[in-house]
């Protein structure tokens, strides 16, 4: 692992990393080769199998078509899985079989389809309201707003953090516009993104590449989306045939020198005949050049367009059931745990499992008040098996619900009832019914053995007298629970998380997040690519850490650290975790400030400092504020959606705590105020900067005292403007407005 550590990641001229380029571009590699035998023994051994194939492997998707049995025609072979029943495989890979010419098919199955398809039952059941996704109206307003604030969570290809925030920017309200989104979001077309949007909300006139190719772009505000529209440029710009046009896409798309060659003199030459000039021509083959390797074709994009449209419309219209689809699909506990998010975020209830309301999946149910809730299932509870909890549910209908322990385990088959899937739904509170956790975990065994001994007479045909007079109680008389302390509240959301991966009756971080909302920046859910740049406060419990090794072999640490909204990554670097390390373990509560950078498609979030926050005792804000001698530039706004141009946090200094009066000292004192400091900055929404101004203006005036008020406007220019407010009379109140208002930094007392 050294040594492969030390490998570039990519040489420094343009190709494909082989070890002798490594050797040559890795300097630190090229000095343990040269010293060290067994190193300089491991790479050559390791270049003698460079290019080797190293496995055979097997594609997702791809079916090969044949007029004929394909053993007549291509050499076949067990799949590598190792299933005997399991179709066979080409020996030949993909390029070859195309060359015999063979039909090859890419069927692809996507999950969304599975989700699409359960959330309509799903609506029928709840609502008897029937579905038919062909016929969904196209530009809903509820698809349109959700769209437009960038709620994309469960919709088909619209999840991605750059996806998100350029649907934001579109604000679509067609299919036709998720179906350019889809096809421009891609290496090639990406950089002409913001010229569709702009485009389509007025902001730019519409521009095409040349007048004559208006009719062909029109639909896509003058830029290139679509392969079919770089075959329709090549038609009737330069006469080609559209079977001609898709040679030159092929050879474009695969990047053949000799033949993008050909076909570059064969277009200009096509486009004089057509009497356009030599430059217009180029430019032309220049610009469709770099989209034919990379663009969907319409149909694909349209295809894929009307899917994220039908999952947008069904999550708008139907949230609860579009949600109880989508958690029931979800397949992985880090899955759910998102999905759960999302559910918190739109006010949705999920319920813990419970063996008398449970399903075996994720379910709807609708409670007396009309309320609708999503009710975790049993089987979706870690180490449960699903023909277990289907036995379970299959004698609860058959019997109705379960009135005691002892009716459970004389009524559920034995066969259903093995230990460690009942240890692990008791510990999820699916008994809670019943039972105290702790004291029905003591119990288990005798239970257990209580539920066989009951199939067993049932085997034998033994006939109770309660049988015989029709009674509703149980038997025979189950064990008594033993008498133990009842599970901590710690303990018990520790079982919540390892085994249904959320924290679901209570989360650690609950009483942190309300007590600290005024120094918080956001939760984590809304921590996206509008902070990177600049430094964040944020909070949540740690719930997974991995060490790893930088290059020179210090220890740094990937911890993921988790609200009740969302979880996200953060690394601590060498030297903050020299100065934090005994506050990384799982089920630590922290706050934190945090450099947030953005790296192609995802956020990397570095910890600058960190500190552990407890219910007992107050939190400390100076404790996590950055150092105010370095440049900052803080993100949060509550007002508008306006930026802030540059600069440190506002007054280089501390939030006031106006709960006790604690200074950054941290010992519980501080000197009686004798003037309030306001630095209020200028942002790119002015909208949104008149309403911050209201807002504090009419704060300081319902706050009127003996206390001189400055207000400094920090305008985007960097010039400040300085005015004087009424004078005030600090409290707790005044200083929780401000800090809603211009977030926790932006008031000083002095």
């Amino acid at each position: 692992d050294r040594v492969a550590r030390l490998v570039p990641s990519m040489p420094a001229s343009f190709g494909t990393m082989t070890i002798d380029a490594a050797l040559k571009e890795g300097a630190d590699l090229k000095q343990v080769y040269q010293t060290d035998p067994a190193i300089a023994k491991l790479i050559d051994t390791a270049r003698e199998l460079e290019g080797v194939a190293r496995h055979a492997s097997t594609h997702a998707a791809g079916v090969v078509i044949a007029p004929e049995p394909l053993a007549n025609i291509v050499p076949l072979q067990r799949p590598s899985s190792g299933n005997e029943d399991a179709l066979p495989t080409t020996q030949f890979a993909m390029g070859d079989v195309a060359e015999l010419g063979l039909l090859k098919m890419d069927f692809l199955g996507l999950t969304n389809l599975t989700i699409l398809a359960a959330a309509c039952k799903v609506i029928k059941a709840s609502q008897d309201v029937e579905i038919s996704l062909q016929d969904l109206p196209d530009g809903d307003e509820k698809v349109a707003q959700m769209l437009s604030r960038g709620e994309t969570f469960g919709v088909f290809q619209l999840e991605s953090a750059g996806m998100r925030r350029y649907v934001q920017e579109l604000k679509p309200n067609h299919i036709k516009d998720l179906a350019a989104m889809v096809a421009l979001y891609r290496p090639g077309p990406m950089q002409h993104i913001p010229t569709y949007i702009n485009a389509k909300h007025g902001r730019e006139k519409v521009r095409y590449p040349h007048p004559d190719l208006g009719d062909i772009l029109d639909e896509t505000y003058g830029v290139i989306v679509y392969q079919d529209q770089v075959m329709l440029i090549a038609q009737k710009f330069a006469g080609y045939t559209l079977g001609e046009a898709d040679v030159m896409r092929k050879a474009m798309g695969k990047k053949i020198r000799s033949i993008m060659k050909e076909q570059e003199q064969k277009f200009l030459a096509g486009a004089a005949q057509k009497g356009y000039s030599e430059a217009d021509a180029q430019a032309i083959f220049d610009l469709i050049l770099p989209f034919a390797g990379y663009a969907f074709n319409k149909a694909h994009s349209v295809s894929y367009g009307i899917i994220a449209y039908q999952t947008a419309y069904l999550k708008a219209n139907f949230p609860e059931e579009y949600m109880t689809a989508v958690m029931m699909m979800a397949g992985t506990h880090e899955r759910i745990a998102e999905a759960y998010g999302e559910c918190v975020r739109l006010r949705i209830a999920v319920l813990k499992p419970d063996i008398n309301a449970s399903e075996t999946n994720f379910s709807l149910q609708t409670g007396d008040d009309g309320e609708k809730a999503i009710r975790y299932g049993l089987a979706c509870v870690k180490n449960v098996g699903e023909g277990s909890c289907e036995g379970i549910v299959a004698a609860r209908r058959d019997g109705g619900p379960f009135k005691s322990l002892d009716d459970f385990f004389e009524r559920v088959d034995g066969k259903f009832l093995n230990k460690r899937g009942l240890e692990c739904l008791v510990k999820a509170g699916a008994f809670d019914a019943f039972a105290e956790r702790a004291s029905l975990l003591a119990s288990l065994d005798r239970l257990v053995t209580f539920a066989q001994n009951a199939q067993r007479q049932k085997e034998a045909g033994q006939t109770s007298l309660f049988d015989l007079l029709d009674e509703d109680e149980p038997a025979v008389q189950g064990p008594q629970l033993e008498d133990v302390p009842e599970a901590t509240k710690q303990q018990r959301l520790t079982w919540e998380k390892e085994l249904l991966g959320i924290y679901l009756s209570e989360h650690p971080f609950a009483g942190a997040s309300e007590e600290l909302s005024a120094l918080l920046d956001c939760n984590l859910v809304a921590l996206t690519a509008e902070f990177a740049g600049g430094d964040v406060i944020i909070g949540g419990v740690v719930t997974g850490i991995r060490t790893l090794m930088t290059k020179d072999g210090r220890s740094f640490i990937a911890a993921t650290l988790e609200d009740r909204t969302g979880s996200v990554e953060v690394t601590v670097w060498p030297e903050t975790l020299e100065a934090t390390r005994d506050l990384w373990v799982d089920g630590q509560v922290l706050v934190i400030s945090a450099r947030v950078k953005q790296r192609d498609d995802r956020l990397s979030v570095a910890v600058n400092r960190a500190a552990p926050y407890s219910d007992d005792s107050p939190f400390d804000p100076s404790s996590v504020l950055p150092d105010l001698s370095a440049p900052q530039t803080p993100n949060y706004q509550r007002y508008g959606k306006g930026r802030r141009k540059s600069g440190g946090r506002p007054n280089g200094g501390t939030q006031s705590n106006g709960d006790n009066g604690a200074t950054g000292s941290g010992n519980g004192k501080a000197p009686p105020p004798t003037q309030l400091k306001i630095v209020i900055d200028e942002t790119d929404d002015p909208d949104g900067d008149a309403e911050r101004m209201r807002a504090l203006i009419a704060a300081v005036r319902e706050s009127s005292g003996t206390q001189t008020a400055h207000l400094s406007v920090r305008q985007r220019d960097g010039k400040e403007v300085a005015l004087e407010l009424p004078a005030v009379s600090p409290s707790p109140e005044l200083t929780r407005r401000l800090s809603e208002i211009i977030g926790p930094w932006g008031a000083v007392y002095g």
